[in-house]
């Protein structure tokens, strides 16, 4: 497969990562010509600095990992990742009001991140977390997010009880069709899950183990 590189945002989330390993992270980035970093918020600034002059996006995350800040914080969080230097924002869906049948709240919610991101020159991926959700709640939650606007679904955040599966990649991407991209994260840590992934429809992988799968594919 040619450039897949590009499928790479390479990811590094974790409570305790030190900037020293956010700038490795984005030197790493430019080295293989990932597609983007994905960092969280108070580290945008760095990245957007360090990837200064590249070809490599800046992604963050908001309303991480939970997904239960209100939605004001969400719009205000993308709009202040944007001034900082976002290129793309993950946000997490409000599971809980998702599945307490209040689509009109998780919709609306999608729409303001949306609005906030697309005023600050970014595209947004909704996370759905698919562990907690049924193939029916799948289908429902891609169809609220390409009805509202999101650039992208995403299976995970990686920090839940399970990651990405290529069968709900395939019933993502069979919802949503070609119009909007699907993310599989979470779980992907060497290349035949990484081509598994792309081959269920993943248009885009979110993994901290880029760099290692790329070392994998060279071998091959």
């Amino acid at each position: 497969m040619k450039n897949l590189n590009k499928y790479f945002d390479s990811t590094l989330l974790k409570p305790e990562v030190t900037a020293d390993q956010i700038v490795a992270l984005c030197k790493e980035a430019i080295r293989y010509d990932f597609y983007a970093v994905c960092v969280n918020p108070c580290y945008v600034p760095l990245a957007a600095a360090t990837l200064q002059n590249s070809d490599v996006n800046v992604a963050t995350v908001i309303g991480f990992p939970l997904g239960t800040t209100t939605t004001d914080v969400k719009a205000f969080e993308t709009a202040e990742a944007c001034r900082n230097g976002a290129d793309e924002i993950d946000m997490v869906m409000n599971v809980g009001a998702f599945k307490s049948g209040d689509f009109d709240y998780v919709s609306n919610e999608i729409e303001r991140v949306v609005a906030s991101a697309s005023a600050g020159g970014a595209i947004v991926k909704v996370i759905l977390e698919i562990c907690l959700l049924n193939d029916e709640e799948i289908i429902s939650a891609c169809e609220l997010a390409k009805t509202a606007g999101a650039e992208f679904v995403k299976t995970s955040t990686g920090f839940n009880s399970g990651g990405a599966t290529a069968a709900a990649v395939k019933l993502m991407r069979d919802t949503v069709g070609e119009t909007i991209g699907v993310k599989a994260a979470g779980g992907i840590r060497d290349l035949a899950t990484a081509m598994t992934m792309i081959e269920a429809g993943a248009d885009r992988l979110g993994c901290s183990a880029c760099a290692k799968i790329m070392s994998e594919y060279s071998k091959r």
